[in-house]
C-alpha cells in the first residue's frame, strides 16, 4: 500500500498545473467534485411523474422483460416474479420493496484515495468519452481506433482535472485482439490514471480479469477490496423490452461483489421506443427498474444507479439525434422519475455532429446542461464525443474540457455571494457616476479569481486575435492536446503492485483471455 504523504503528493500534482499553448499558459481549476446547487428542471407535474411510473409498472407486470440470461431468470422466478420461458414479468409491490433496498448515494474509491467520487445526491461527475470505434484528428483524419489513440485519451483523462472517472474505452482498439483487450486496456488505464475506471460487463472473464486487476493496483487485499466500492460497470439493455447475457451476467458479478452497476436503457423515440418522449421514458425507466430489481434481490444494498440515453431519430434517415430539444427534456422527465425512486441518476455530453465544429459545440453544450437541470450525477461522455458515439476527438476532449470547467465555475458559490463585501456598496460609492471598477481597491483584491479564465476560448477583438496568426478554436484545442501529451507524466504506483499487475496481465494471455463469442 502507498504511504498517506505519497497519496497526498499524488493526488495534488496536477491541481494547478499549466501547459504551454503557444504563448499562452493554460491554467485549469483544481480537482473537485462539483455540487449542483440549482432547483432540478421539472416538466412534468406530480400526476405526469405518476403516470409515467405507472405505465413502467403495467410494463412490468403486463407485459415482461426478456432476460436473456438463465441464472438471472432462475432468481427472478425463487423471487416470485412470474416467468414463461425467457420473459419475466413482476409486480409493482415487487419492484418497489426490490428499490428500497438500494442506497441513494455511494462512493467509490480508485487506486488514489484522494481521487474518490460521491455517486448521488447533489455531487456532479464527469466521465471521458467511451467506446467509439473510430478516432478523429486534426493531422490523422478519421481511422479506426488503435492502441496509441486509447492511450492519448487516457492521458487526456487524467491530466483533466474535471475529468473525475476513466470509464469505456475512449476508443476502441481494435488492433489488439479481442480475447486479450480488456487486459491490455485495464493495464494501460489503471497505470496512467489513478481515477476510478469501468469494467465492461461481457461476459465473466472479463468482469472478473478487470475486478482483480484494481484489486492489485490498489495494493488490496482481497476483503479490503469487497469492503466498498472501487470500479463500477455500465450495462445497457437491448431495447425495446430486452435484457442480455453477457451484460446480465457482469451485473450480477459485480453486485456480488459490491461494486457499483449503473443501468441505461438507450432507447431512440421513433425507432426503439415509442416516438412520444412519455412513451420512450416510461419503457426506459420499466428496462432500468426490472435490472435494478434482479440485482438487488440477489444482492440486498448493492451500488446502482438508473441512466438515461433517450433522444430522437431523424424519421427520415433513422439516424440518431443528440443534443436536441427532445434530448434535453427526456433527460429532464427521466431526472424526475429517478429521483421519485432515490436513486443516482446517470445521463451523457452528446453530438451527432462529425467534427468539432459549431454543431458539434451547441449540441453538447444543450446536452450538458439538461444534464445541469436534471441533476445528474454522472455525465457520461463529457468530454470527446462526436458522431453519435463513432468517433473520439482529442480536439472535441479539449474543447469540451473547457465547457465543463464553466460548468464547474458556474456552480461555485463565490459567483452569487450576497455578502456586504460582494454587494461592493462602497466601491460603487467610490467609483461615482462615470467612472470604472479596473483600479479600485475591490476590483484589485479580487480580480485574479473574479472570474474563469479560459484555455480555448479567446476573447480578444478581431485584430488582435487577426495580428496574433487567427488561430481557430479547433486548431488552438489540437496544440493543446499535442502539449499535454509531449509533457505528460504518468501518476505514481507503488511498484510492487506495478510488477504483480505486469504478472498477472502475462498469466491471463497465457490462459487465452476472455472468449469471443457468447
Amino acid at each position: 500500500m502507498t504511504d498517506e504523504p505519497t497519496r497526498k503528493k499524488r493526488a495534488g500534482g496536477r491541481a494547478g498545473m499549466k501547459v504551454r499553448a503557444g504563448s499562452a499558459a493554460i491554467d485549469q481549476m483544481p480537482w473537485r467534485i462539483p455540487v449542483n446547487p440549482d432547483a432540478p428542471t421539472e416538466p412534468l407535474d406530480a400526476d405526469g411523474v405518476q403516470r409515467i411510473h405507472k405505465t413502467a409498472m403495467r410494463i412490468l407486470s403486463d407485459i415482461g422483460i426478456e432476460f436473456l440470461n438463465p441464472a438471472a431468470v432462475e432468481h427472478l422466478r425463487r423471487a416470485g416474479c412470474i416467468v414463461t420461458g425467457t420473459n419475466v414479468r413482476m409486480d409493482e409491490a415487487f419492484v418497489m420493496e426490490m428499490l428500497a433496498r438500494a442506497p441513494e448515494s455511494f462512493t467509490i474509491t480508485p487506486r488514489n484515495p484522494d481521487h474518490e467520487v460521491v455517486m448521488g445526491g447533489k455531487h456532479m461527475l464527469f466521465v471521458n468519452v467511451s467506446s467509439p470505434p473510430n478516432a478523429w484528428d486534426m493531422e490523422r483524419g478519421k481511422r479506426s481506433g488503435d492502441f496509441e489513440s486509447f492511450k492519448e485519451f487516457m492521458k487526456l483523462t487524467q491530466y483533466f482535472n474535471c475529468i473525475h472517472i476513466a470509464g469505456g474505452y475512449p476508443v476502441e482498439p481494435v488492433d489488439i485482439h479481442a480475447s486479450v483487450r480488456h487486459l491490455d486496456c485495464l493495464h494501460e488505464k489503471l497505470t496512467l490514471t489513478d481515477k476510478v475506471v469501468h469494467a465492461y460487463s461481457l461476459g465473466a472473464e472479463r468482469v472478473e480479469d478487470v475486478m482483480e486487476m484494481v484489486r492489485i493496483a490498489g495494493g488490496l487485499t482481497h476483503s479490503e477490496f469487497d469492503a466498498k466500492p472501487r470500479l463500477y460497470t455500465n450495462i445497457n439493455s437491448v431495447s425495446p423490452l430486452k435484457h442480455d447475457y453477457p451484460m446480465l451476467d457482469g451485473a450480477m458479478r459485480m453486485a456480488k461483489r459490491g461494486q457499483p452497476v449503473v443501468v441505461t436503457p438507450f432507447t431512440l423515440a421513433g425507432a426503439m421506443a415509442p416516438v412520444t418522449l412519455a412513451g420512450a421514458v416510461a419503457l426506459s425507466i420499466a428496462e432500468a427498474l426490472a435490472a435494478i430489481a434482479l440485482l438487488q434481490y440477489i444482492a440486498p444494498g448493492c451500488p446502482v444507479a438508473i441512466g438515461t440515453f433517450t433522444s430522437n431519430v431523424d424519421m427520415k434517415s433513422g439516424a440518431p439525434a443528440f443534443g436536441t430539444p427532445e434530448y434535453m427534456r427526456a433527460t429532464q422527465m427521466t431526472g424526475q422519475l429517478v429521483r421519485h425512486y432515490r436513486l443516482p441518476l446517470r445521463s451523457s455530453g452528446v453530438c451527432a455532429a462529425n467534427v468539432p465544429d459549431g454543431q458539434a459545440m451547441w449540441e453538447t453544450s444543450n446536452s450538458l446542461w439538461a444534464s445541469v437541470q436534471s441533476r445528474t450525477n454522472m455525465v457520461y461522455h463529457a468530454a470527446g464525443w462526436l458522431e453519435g458515439g463513432l468517433i473520439a476527438s482529442p480536439e472535441k476532449f479539449i474543447m469540451d474540457c473547457e465547457v465543463l470547467q464553466m460548468i464547474q465555475r458556474y456552480f461555485e458559490g463565490a459567483t452569487w455571494a450576497t455578502t456586504e463585501d460582494d454587494l461592493a456598496f462602497d466601491a460603487i460609492r467610490e467609483v461615482g457616476a462615470g467612472g470604472h471598477y479596473f483600479g479600485v481597491q475591490h476590483t484589485q483584491e479580487r480580480y485574479q479569481h473574479a472570474f474563469y479564465a479560459p484555455f480555448v476560448s479567446d476573447w480578444r477583438n478581431y485584430e488582435a486575435w487577426q495580428a496574433d496568426g487567427s488561430v481557430w478554436t479547433v486548431e488552438r484545442a489540437h496544440r493543446i492536446y499535442k502539449q499535454i501529451l509531449a509533457e505528460f507524466e504518468a501518476p505514481e504506483m507503488d511498484h510492487a503492485a506495478q510488477e504483480e499487475l505486469t504478472r498477472f496481465v502475462a498469466r491471463r494471455k497465457q490462459e487465452g483471455g476472455a472468449p469471443t463469442d457468447f
